[in-house]
């Protein structure tokens, strides 16, 4: 097999594991250049442990580097996404993220989610009685898409009426996160951090001049009792919480019902013992994560696996790869819903392990458990399914069901 990173960036996305099985095995310290720009690939649980692990390692990389084109942009809504992006606290480093994490953690303790169980449970019997009612059902577009996004959008305290322009947004924009977009697709992007940026400029306001029990108004709360937690670090957050939660939540969903389609005694294992629906997600989370990667960039040369990086060059670890490494999951490509002791890395690891893991984990839980035991004859409806082209971020398009 080829190990060509850029060849499997556009040609391997429907199925990436044995590409990463080769990597690991053969190169697991994977050097790449493509046009002039350098990198390593990490395919190893214990090197990608030890790296997320590691405060020689930062997370401050791509700002810069991108936005230095997007400053140049002829539109004014780049300086809009150079604002939002630069202050966003997945490229942040102690003590920035620590402060921004503090601040927006309040909100997804594992307790204060719990609490969401019921809306969300109504929330996915609706959604699923509509797909009833109209005699299909389309997984991504009437599940998995509109399921995390009212959710975290409720969260937030906006109003649902804005939630089919939020959506719009977060698509546009998500892409930029994800590495996928094109120069075509920036400009796009843009308009989307701008028109993002303006809306919660205004909403921001109103939650100064009338706070309700919403998370947008514990953050603006905070800012107010002497955080330093400045304005485009509230717009940058609300929308990172928006696509990126919403993004994520979503693959999630889609990737795990069709790991459960194509496993179709592990989904008849769940029907029958709904209880299993906790670790059944950090199977599925396992088997197929909805975030394939991050990098980090080391701050002094260091040796990772036997091997000499040096300061400044990116280090891409395959969360994917490290979720199937043999030496941490004992026979890993076998979806197994009752896997004990299933340390995978889909939710990263350290100081930026994802905060909104609870939320994450509670909506698939139910979204899973609804799947299987209100539709015991569910099957793919159609032939291939087709992935968007994001080699950070994997998701399906779409995934047509048949009840």
């Amino acid at each position: 097999m080829d190990l060509d990173w850029e060849a499997f960036s556009s040609q391997v996305i429907e199925d990436p594991y044995p590409f990463y099985a080769e990597l690991r095995r053969r190169d697991p310290v994977h050097d790449v250049e493509i046009r002039g720009f350098r990198f390593c690939v990490l395919t190893r649980y214990a090197d990608v442990v030890s790296v997320l692990r590691d405060p020689r390692m930062s997370a401050e990389k791509f700002p810069e580097k991108v936005l230095e084109a997007a400053r140049g942009g002829p539109d004014p809504a780049f300086a809009a996404l150079g604002r939002v992006v630069s202050s966003v606290m997945l490229v942040k480093d102690a003590p920035a993220h620590t402060r921004l994490r503090g601040l927006v953690s309040r909100a997804f303790t594992p307790r204060m989610v719990e609490g969401l169980r019921p809306r969300i449970e109504r929330l996915v019997d609706e959604l699923l009685d509509a797909a009833l009612a109209r005699g299909r059902f389309e997984l991504i577009r009437d599940l998995a898409s509109p399921l995390p996004i009212v959710v975290i959008a409720e969260l937030l305290g906006v109003p649902a009426a804005d939630l089919e322009r939020f959506k719009r947004w977060s698509d546009d924009f998500v892409p930029f996160l994800d590495g996928s977009i094109r120069d075509q697709g920036l400009p796009q992007a843009a308009k989307a951090a701008e028109a993002l940026s303006d809306y919660f400029t205004d909403f921001i306001a109103e939650r100064r001049r009338a706070p309700e029990d919403d998370l947008m108004s514990a953050l603006v709360a905070a800012e107010a009792q002497g955080d330093v937690l400045s304005r485009d670090e509230l717009i940058a957050t609300a929308i990172l919480l928006l696509a990126a939660g919403h993004e994520t939540t979503t693959n999630l969903i889609g990737n795990g019902t069709l790991s459960l389609l194509h496993h179709r005694g592990e989904l008849e294992r769940l029907r029958r013992e709904p209880a299993l629906a906790k670790s059944a997600v950090e199977e599925l989370l396992r088997f197929d994560a909805p975030v394939q990667l991050t990098s980090r960039i080391p701050k002094e040369d260091l040796e990772i696996g036997g091997r000499r990086i040096p300061a400044g060059l990116e280090v891409n670890v395959v969360l994917a790869a490290a979720n199937r490494d043999p030496e941490s999951f004992p026979d890993p490509d076998r979806l197994d819903l009752a896997r004990p002791d299933n340390r995978h890395l889909s939710f990263g690891h350290g100081a930026h392990f994802c905060l909104g893991a609870p939320l994450a984990r509670l909506e698939a839980q139910v979204a899973f458990e609804r799947l299987a035991t209100r539709f015991p004859q569910l099957e793919q409806d159609g032939g291939p399914v087709a992935w968007k082209p994001g080699v950070v971020l994997r998701g399906l398009r779409a995934l047509p069901l048949r009840f």
